[in-house]
């Protein structure tokens, strides 16, 4: 039997590791502790909202409700990005089409009410990001109990937005008790999946405690990502001398590529369009 949590020891059985328990201990906390960080500060291969499955570009990010660029569909629960939604639109007025979801063709909802009853549905089945959706209505309609629910249910099924939500909620302690352990375990979750958000917190979580090696690793993986917050904290890095003139510059170059993903001419004419209304 190994030991579960170091992986660096077998035993033949329970009595004998809990009598090698007491030399073992130590090394055991330490060699965890760097399987950890193994999982922890590995690049994420793309962002917690991934590709729009249509032109599989990256889905823009998020950094607050004005910058949303694309559309949850109530029928699929598929993230679409703007393009593919304004190119959708346009296919459907040249050949004077009913308004259909872009991605499985299902029909519009005439109505709020009607597209929520679509994701009530698909939360019934356990839908995680219908089952966020929903516990984020709860949440602004004052219901943090519910949302709170149905977060956790979300995020225990994988749902990474759920995880960072929930560790927000957990950091502030405005609607529910301020837990610290909670906050870390949620932001680290989203952090693996791809938030970079989350990923941000967690180094200035590390600054504040004086790990700035740590808080550059955690900001150099979020500018990796395209988050823009990380390329002004890693500057203070580079000046402080906590990271190289040759790191700094590799974070800028792969910082710029995940923005430059994010765009496309179809995005562009979507967001001419938005402006023009």
């Amino acid at each position: 039997k190994n030991c579960t949590a170091c992986y660096l020891v077998k035993y033949c059985g329970v009595n004998c590791q809990r009598k090698h328990r007491p030399q073992h201990k130590r090394a055991c906390k330490r060699r965890a502790a760097e399987l950890k960080d193994e999982i922890l500060f590995k690049q994420p291969e793309s962002r917690d909202l991934g590709d729009c499955p249509i032109c599989l570009l990256p889905i823009p990010m998020v950094t607050s409700q004005d910058t949303v660029k694309y559309t949850v569909q109530s029928c699929c629960s598929k993230v679409v990005c703007d393009g593919c939604i304004y190119a959708n639109q346009l296919r459907e007025i040249e050949a004077r089409l009913k308004p259909s979801c872009p991605f499985c063709r299902h029909p519009v909802p005439a109505t709020n009410t009607e597209a929520d009853l679509n994701q009530k549905k698909r939360a019934e089945a356990n839908d995680p990001l219908a089952l966020h959706d929903e516990g984020m209505d709860s949440f602004y309609a004052g219901d943090y109990a519910t949302a709170i629910k149905y977060c956790e249910k979300a995020a225990a099924l994988g749902h990474i937005q759920s995880h960072y939500h929930l560790s927000t909620l957990y950091f502030e302690g405005a609607v529910v008790e301020k837990d610290t352990k909670k906050f870390v375990y949620h932001a680290e979750q989203a952090a693996i999946g791809g938030h970079p958000m989350a990923r941000y917190n967690l180094g200035v979580v590390e600054f504040e405690k004086g790990n700035i090696e740590r808080a550059a690793k955690h900001w150099i993986i979020a500018a990796n990502l395209g988050y823009d917050l990380s390329i002004e904290s890693l500057k203070d890095c580079y000046s402080g001398g906590v990271i190289s003139k040759e790191d700094f510059a590799t974070a800028l170059r792969a910082h710029q590529a995940a923005v430059e993903a994010m765009k496309s001419s179809q995005r562009d004419a979507a967001e001419a369009a938005r402006k023009m209304i």
